[in-house]
């Protein structure tokens, strides 16, 4: 796993997807981490080639982004890419203010 974040990077990324997108997270999960009946998903790292997140409290999920990240700027992008792909896979209409 190769990272061009920093390690406050990182944690301000974690920090703000547990806060803030915490339902989102669940969403990717259920769908693009393969783990439909998981009830929580919590992110707990994130690098250059995949998000990754604690799901039911224990299980590590990686759900990779689709292309590699090079920039900070590029994570906002890729997770809402993340969200809306996963909205369509199960299908239900993805929330607008992404």
């Amino acid at each position: 796993m190769s990272t061009p974040f920093t390690a406050d990077a990182v944690e301000a990324i974690k920090r703000h997807m547990n806060d803030d997108h915490a339902e989102d997270s669940l969403i990717i999960v259920r769908a693009l981490g393969d783990r439909p009946e998981a009830t929580s998903a919590m992110t707990s790292d994130v690098d250059a080639e995949a998000i990754e997140f604690t799901v039911d409290g224990a299980e590590r999920v990686r759900v990779p982004w689709g292309e590699t990240l090079t920039e900070r700027a590029q994570v906002r992008k890729a997770v809402v890419r993340l969200y809306r792909d996963a909205c369509d896979k199960l299908g239900i209409a993805a929330r607008g203010e992404h």
